[in-house]
């Protein structure tokens, strides 16, 4: 037991010591740098001999006292058995470590190691000390020769199975290369088989091709010889169709050069020579009417290529109720030719029975008779207008009434919501497009007179999202004519009175609408002469009874709530409408037919001079006028009328502007200062400037 104890002991102190601190691997076979330690030779440590002596002092002096033995106690070793059991370098280690030797730090460390190890392990005999170190000595030597037998067949185990592994690996290789050389001869044989066969088989498919192709270009041949034909058949279809189209196109050109030449047989006979009395206007109406017709089918044909053999038909129609028409007039001619022939030969009878009787009084009252002639001649000027431009201004006034009494179910119309709505959309769609009109563009100008001219011939025109026609009411075209003229009527006394370019683009729109629809010419004219008597030209005269407000509103001035207008207000508007007349009778719609004759051209402008001049002059009215009618047309009856009208400048010159001065206060001199500067220049130049806004041709290119 004491052994045992011994051995514990000694095992526990090298536990504690700074080696049995240290921590082993215990997978310290499988490294190769473990087993370096089993190669080198057993030593012992160096302190070793003094921690013997140590202890066995410590033992002694614990035994000394008691005299006793116990299990603990052994008796002491003699220093020389333990000298010889440590190494001879050790006597020199159990000594206090010198200077040279480790550091203080170091002896301190193992000091109180030391101590410890006295309190814990018990004194033992230095022999059995001797002895334990031995056998561990022994038996860290059959560890070590044990495990070095152990790497050595391990290591001869590895190098087996290395070269086992060599060998397989070997063997697996050759077969794996064997292997590999047999699949690359069948993969090549499969490959070759698969191209003979792909080759065979690309052979037969390229003959089906061939085949086929061969077959395919047969039938495409047939195809391409059949649409040869085809396309021959359809130039041939082609080229006669285009031959007939031309030759009813033709035949429409024809007709509408035969229609032009026999509606201007109508146009000499609007107002017969012979017979003043009697009213062509219907006959010249309607052959307005269907040659407008006319033009529109041949403009709608040229538009969409050939007329049809229907259009042609149409226009043929159109040339014999234009034929019935001209013999319809000629025979009502004839007839009032006959009747005035009668009449004339009774007013010849007696007129030579008033000529002798005016010859007896003539040789009684000679000298009456040559100062009544001097003085004639001396004035030359009227108070009224002539009988015939008044008969004809009070036409157009009864033409006017009518048109209004046509129309009046649409006018009175306050119970039918129905015929209401219908004249709200006409006289929208009759009135926005004047108001629309501008110098901006030709093209704007264009779309404006195409609206106009599709409400006048029937068509559908949309106004404000709404689809509106004539069509929709039997008096819905009456209603057109006589609210459309109206809104240019108001127009030229609104807009061109305050901007007098406009007088132009409203103008040759109103010349072309008239051109096509005469009927609104004649109502425009009757509205103007309404609003501006002096358009006509006549002064009106105050009838007995005639109240003062009535006798202004006569005379053209604005009445409202027994208010008459301010004078430079009512000239402005009376400047306005002149100006928008003189405009009208020199410009034509450039796309219209340049054939006929203007509806209202210059003569009308020649005659309205003349019968101006013919008048007495009023204060302020007739040098405004004047001015204004020359400014705009003065260039245009230059043009026409050469000689005659420098003739009628100088006339103005010289006689009539006196004339103006002589019924013109100090404070109205204004138009009449302008009147004889601008007749000065134009003389002065021989020259009349072209108007300020003309339209040039290239306004209708933009």
């Amino acid at each position: 037991m004491e052994s045992w104890q011994l051995r514990f002991d000694t095992l526990e102190a090298l536990r504690l010591s700074s080696k049995g601190r240290l921590s082993y691997c215990s997978h310290w076979q499988e490294d190769e740098a473990a087993l370096e330690g089993c190669v080198a030779p057993v030593e012992l440590s160096p302190y070793c001999g003094w921690v013997l002596d140590s202890l066995s002092g410590q033992l002694a002096q614990e035994i000394a006292p008691s005299g006793t033995s116990t299990p603990k106690q052994s008796t002491p070793l003699p220093k020389r058995a333990s000298a010889e059991k440590v190494p001879p370098g050790s006597h020199q280690s159990s000594s206090p470590p010198s200077s040279t030797e480790p550091s203080e730090t170091k002896e301190s460390d193992h000091l109180s190691l030391l101590e410890m190890n006295q309190e814990v392990v018990p004194a033992v005999l230095s022999s059995k000390v001797a002895k334990v170190e031995g056998c561990i000595r022994m038996y860290e030597e059959i560890h070590r020769l044990k495990a070095k037998e152990r790497l050595r067949q391990r290591q001869e185990e590895q190098e087996q199975m290395v070269r086992a592994a060599y060998a397989q690996a070997s063997e697996q290789l050759k077969r794996f290369d064997e292997l590999r050389e047999l699949k690359r001869h069948q993969e090549f044989q499969e490959l070759q088989e698969v191209m003979e066969k792909s080759s065979k088989e690309a052979q037969g498919q390229q003959e089906k091709l061939k085949e086929e192709h061969r077959h395919r270009a047969k039938i495409l041949n047939l195809k391409l010889r059949e649409a040869e034909q085809q396309r021959q058949r359809q130039e041939e279809l082609e080229r006669l169709r285009k031959e007939e189209g031309q030759e009813r196109l033709r035949r429409l050109y024809s007709i509408q050069e035969e229609l032009l030449q026999l509606n201007q047989q109508i146009d000499p006979n609007y107002r017969h020579k012979d017979l003043p009395r009697i009213d062509l206007s219907a006959y010249s109406n309607r052959g307005n009417q269907i040659c407008g017709l006319v033009s529109g089918l041949i403009r709608t044909t040229s538009e969409r290529g050939f007329p049809t053999q229907a259009d042609v038909a149409s226009t043929e129609r159109a040339l014999q109720e234009m034929r019935g028409l001209i013999s319809s007039m000629q025979q009502e001619i004839a007839a009032a030719l006959e009747e005035k022939k009668r009449k004339d030969e009774e007013e010849k009878k007696q007129k030579q029975k008033e000529l002798e009787k005016k010859e007896q009084m003539k040789s009684q009252t000679p000298a009456s008779a040559q100062q009544s002639g001097e003085k004639q001649q001396k004035e030359g000027l009227q108070v009224k207008t002539e009988e015939s431009i008044m008969q004809w201004y009070q036409q157009l006034q009864d033409a006017a009434q009518q048109c209004v009494a046509a129309f009046s179910e649409i006018g009175n119309c306050k119970g039918n919501t129905e015929v209401k709505k219908i004249k709200t959309n006409l006289q929208k769609a009759a009135t926005i497009p004047v108001s629309q009109i501008s110098s901006i563009s030709g093209s704007k100008l264009r779309e404006v007179f195409d609206k106009i001219n599709n409400l006048l011939s029937g068509k559908p025109v949309q106004t404000e999202g709404q689809s509106v026609s004539v069509t929709q009411h039997p008096q819905g075209l009456e209603f057109v004519c006589y609210k459309l003229a109206e809104k240019f009527v108001k127009h030229g006394e609104g807009e061109v009175s305050f901007h007098h370019e406009s007088a132009f683009p409203i103008a040759v729109v109103l010349s072309g609408i008239w051109e096509l629809h005469p009927r609104v010419g004649d109502i425009f004219l009757a509205h103007l002469h309404k609003k501006c008597p002096y358009s006509v030209p006549f002064y009106p005269a105050r009838k007995e009874g005639t109240s003062v407000e009535e006798y202004q509103r006569m005379l053209g001035y604005e009445v409202h709530d027994s208010k008459v207008e301010e004078q430079d207000h009512f000239l402005k508007r009376m400047s306005g409408m002149i100006r928008l007349y003189a405009a009208i009778i020199q410009l034509r719609w450039p796309y219209g037919n340049k054939q006929g004759a203007h509806p209202h051209g210059l003569s009308y402008g020649w005659r309205w001079l003349a019968q101006m001049l013919n008048l007495e002059p009023l204060a302020d009215v007739t040098a405004m006028l004047l001015l204004d009618f020359l400014e705009v047309c003065g260039n245009a009856l230059m043009k026409q009328y050469g000689i005659q009208f420098w003739k009628t400048m100088f006339f103005i010159q010289k006689s009539y502007i006196p004339r103006i001065e002589a019924v013109t206060s100090s404070g109205q001199m204004g138009c009449l200062s302008r009147l004889k500067n601008f007749v000065q220049k134009c003389l002065r130049a021989e020259e009349i400037p072209l108007p300020k806004g003309i339209l040039t041709p290239s306004f209708w290119r933009t």
